[in-house]
This record gives C-alpha cells, structure tokens and sequence, in this order.
C-alpha cells in the first residue's frame, strides 16, 4: 500500500477540453498503485453542494475555494484528490495553490471547433446565440495557467497518451513511487494494445 503523503492533481480547461476523460483514467491509474483517491467533479458537487451558487465572479471563486478546502482536508488525511473543474479565474487557482502543500496543475486544451464538436449537448451553439450564459470561452472569460505543471493537447493526444503524461509526472514530482518501464512510449504502447486488440488477444 502507498503510504505517500495526499496531494492534489487539479484539471483546468474549458468545456469538452477533455479534464474529466482524463481525470477517471488518472483515477483508475492510481488506485492500481494502491493511493487513497477521491474524484472531486465541480459539476456534479455544484449540483449537490454548491446549488445556491451562480455565476458571478465572486460566486465561482466561492466555489473554487470550497473545492480547495476540499482538497486540502483529504490531502491531510493521505487521500489524493482529483479535481475536474473549468476553474476559470487564475486568481482564484492560484489561492488554492497557495494554501496547499502539493498541487499540480493540468491546464487540458484544445481549439474551439473540436471542442464544438465534442459539445453534444449544444452549449457553445446556445450561448453563441444568446440562449445561454456563463459559457467559458464563449460569453464568459477562461484564463489560461501560466505555469501549469501539465499541459495536455487534447486535441492530438489519446486519453491514454494524456494520462500517461500525467502519470509521468507525478513521478518526476516526487507524488508517486515509479514502477518499471517497458520501454515503450505511451503512444507506442496504445499502438501494441490496439494490434493485440485487433488479434484478438484483448
């Protein structure tokens, strides 16, 4: 069992950029390691937590910090929690950075037309018209991170290709306890894993 200190992998990015994709698969990637996780979804605790909240500044920031202290009472207890949230603000990021003692930051990006097209519920076409509000990116404001641990394109990199450069990561952080490579690079080995797939073998 992983006995290492908790620490905080917090996604960033605008809607559809694929954080939470990858997030589960970070998730599921760290538990085989035997660490203590926590899945910490904004949408999902907004709903269940935060539903007296909107979305003015203030309000989101609110809510951001909350997540924060969140995180900060897992981490103190051992528990690595995995963040998924648009988290707008750099500001407010950069508080919750300030009050933990290990976070990384995963800044998820991709242009605007893939993320249109991974946007089966509409929300970018519903704001451009109007229908909608507080759509980052669209009519609300996204700051990018400046200095993110982790940058994932996710527009080019498979959700296996993005969680191994999370992974990788974490080792060379000094989060998590590296295990034996093969000597394949994650790309590669998504390569090995679909021909063995095609043959049959998985």
């Amino acid at each position: 069992m992983n006995e290492q200190p908790g620490f905080t992998i917090w996604f960033t990015g605008l809607p559809r950029s694929g954080k939470s994709t990858i997030a589960r698969q970070v998730v599921d990637v760290l538990r085989q390691r035997g660490c203590h996780v926590e899945f910490l979804n904004s949408a999902r605790i907004r709903k269940e937590v935060n539903r007296s909240l909107g979305f003015t500044r203030e309000e989101i920031e609110t809510s951001v910090q909350r997540l924060g202290y969140e995180c900060l009472m897992l981490n103190r207890n051992g528990v690595v929690a995995v963040v998924t949230a648009v988290s707008p603000y750099r500001d407010a990021r950069d508080a919750v950075r300030g009050r933990l003692s290990g976070l990384v930051e995963v800044y998820c990006r991709a242009p605007m037309d893939v993320l249109e097209a991974r946007d089966t519920h509409g929300f970018f076409a519903r704001a451009k018209r109007g229908e909608i509000e507080h759509v980052a990116g669209v009519n609300a404001p996204y700051e990018e991170p400046i200095k993110p641990e982790v940058t994932l394109d996710t527009e080019a990199g498979s959700v296996e290709a993005c969680t191994g450069r999370v992974i990788s990561a974490l080792e060379g952080l000094r989060l998590l306890e590296p295990v034996e490579r093969s000597g394949y690079t994650p790309e590669e080995e998504e390569i090995i894993r679909n021909r063995l797939r095609d043959l049959g073998y998985l």
